[in-house]
């Protein structure tokens, strides 16, 4: 292979890279303003509600609440005592523990005083098998299913068979819901019946005070790692789902937190268990599944519900955490192939699809390649050092800005984090995210399409802390 050629392949892929970064941030910039937008028209919205009393309206759509529970013994009976604490008319908590190696079941058997009934099983959707279903008369509201082993999808849909109302929402058994969030991710439901799936915002709870199930007090985690994901959420829910969702084209719903019409999600054929990114592909499906049949629908993303978790903070975890979301991104993707650029499917073939075949799924193979031809350009004499230089420091203020634009946007709406040394010390972050974090989620995605057929159907292993340890411990808390 001639220098020659070489130098044209190089000087190629750096056209590449300057159109990449381009066209990514400034579509990353439009989703901020039309946030922005988004945000300020939902602020007036509920500022003239008065939603809070429709906690007590009988006339409220009932909700069921889905865990799904594998090996969660450390959180799970605080994760159920706030879903029982919160404040909704008419909904039912099912537990469905899927098989859990460790006292995860004996937990919630011991802690509720539980006694196994006998239940009709409704088989709208193809599960495992269910071993026994329990429950204790004076909680009526709370069901635990024990199952065998499928995995998160199998144990989802087991738990849309049992439930019995028209809605259902779906919650990690690490996280933890605010009191009044049910009633504001089913105002969607009722405000517009076009609507079948709505997705709410995740917080993360490190470093803050958790009592009884509840976030007594907002704060910062010690971890470095933790500090980062926090920037990065604030980016990713307030900025780009909700964009997304402004746009009639939202793609994920997160799998901590988001509500659906079950009618539509069993039409759609219920969680897909052939996929550890059964988030994504459900909603994908829906979208499939509406637009063959010509039906008018709605997917949304509301800021206002929130959902606490609990976030990696050490790199081990981190990366798998980043290699599961981007093998279940490629492989609904694959599955789905037939939707890019397909006007059939309008926006979401010709737009939303597109563009996480391009930024989200082939992203990181331009940035790693990126890290690799620059230097190459430079040894070749084909990188002028000063256009270098101002395009590099472009490209990290368009990230700062995006990511101080979310921080502002976070302050100006919500303030869960009021003090002025918590937004300092967060925008810090969004600042120092540029300088290495980003380049290693960026690595661990890569890592992710390398060995993509290897972990395609592997969740592993994930270890929780208890929320109500003290807070030392919450600040060792990883996912």
């Amino acid at each position: 292979m001639s220098s020659e050629f070489i130098k044209q392949i190089v000087t190629g892929f750096n056209y590449i890279v300057f159109y990449y970064v381009l066209a990514i941030n400034t579509i990353y910039f439009m989703q901020l303003i039309m946030s922005a937008f988004g945000l300020y028209d939902y602020i007036r919205k509920m500022h003239y509600s008065d939603y809070k009393k429709y906690t007590t309206s009988v006339n409220m759509i009932p909700i069921s609440v889905l865990v799904p529970a594998y090996n969660e013994e450390n959180t799970i009976v605080d994760n159920i005592k706030s879903l029982l604490a919160l404040n909704y008319p008419s909904f039912e908590v099912i537990v469905i523990n899927d098989g859990s190696q460790d006292n995860t079941f004996h937990k919630i058997v011991e802690a509720y005083n539980l006694k196994e009934i006998s239940q009709p099983v409704r088989h709208l959707i193809k599960t495992k098998s269910v071993k026994g279903i329990y429950k204790n008369l004076d909680i009526p509201n709370l069901i635990l299913v024990d199952k065998e082993n499928g995995g998160k999808a199998d144990a989802l849909n087991v738990g849309i068979n049992i439930s019995k109302y028209p809605v259902f929402t779906t919650i990690d058994a690490d996280s933890i819901l605010e009191s009044d969030s049910l009633v504001r991710v089913i105002m969607p439901f009722i405000e517009d019946h076009l609507t079948v799936a709505v997705g709410g915002i995740v917080r993360i709870a490190n470093g803050s005070k958790i009592k009884d199930g509840k976030v007594e007090a907002i704060g910062l985690p010690k971890s470095n790692l933790a500090m980062f994901q926090i920037v990065e959420y604030l980016r990713a829910f307030l900025t780009g789902r909700l964009a997304w969702s402004r746009l009639g084209c939202l793609l994920i719903i997160s799998g901590a937190f988001g509500a659906f019409q079950k009618e539509a999600v069993v039409k759609a054929g219920g969680y897909a268990s052939n996929t550890i990114g059964e988030d994504m592909e459900l909603v994908v499906k829906i979208h499939k599944t509406m637009r063959k049949s010509k039906s008018k629908y709605k997917i949304k993303f509301i800021p206002d519900p929130v959902c606490w978790t609990q976030a990696p903070e050490k790199i081990k975890d981190l990366r798998g955490q980043r290699r599961r979301w981007q093998i279940g991104l490629m492989d609904s993707l694959f599955k789905n192939k037939e939707l890019l650029l397909n006007p059939r499917y309008g926006i979401v073939g010709m737009f939303g699809i597109p563009f996480f075949w391009i930024f989200e799924m082939l992203g990181p193979i331009i940035e790693t390649l990126g890290y690799i031809i620059i230097p190459l350009s430079y040894v070749f004499g084909l990188l002028n050092t000063k256009y270098f230089v101002l395009f590099l420091i472009a490209s990290i203020l368009y990230g700062v800005v995006l990511s101080i634009g979310a921080i502002l946007l976070e302050e100006y709406t919500f303030s869960k984090y009021p003090s002025v040394k918590q937004l300092f010390k967060l925008s810090w972050y969004g600042i120092l995210e540029n300088f290495g974090y980003r380049q290693m989620t960026t690595i661990f995605r890569m890592d992710a399409i390398i060995r993509f057929k290897k972990f395609k159907n592997d969740w592993g292993n994930i270890k929780r802390e208890s929320f109500s340890a003290n807070k030392e411990e919450n600040n060792k808390s990883i996912i």
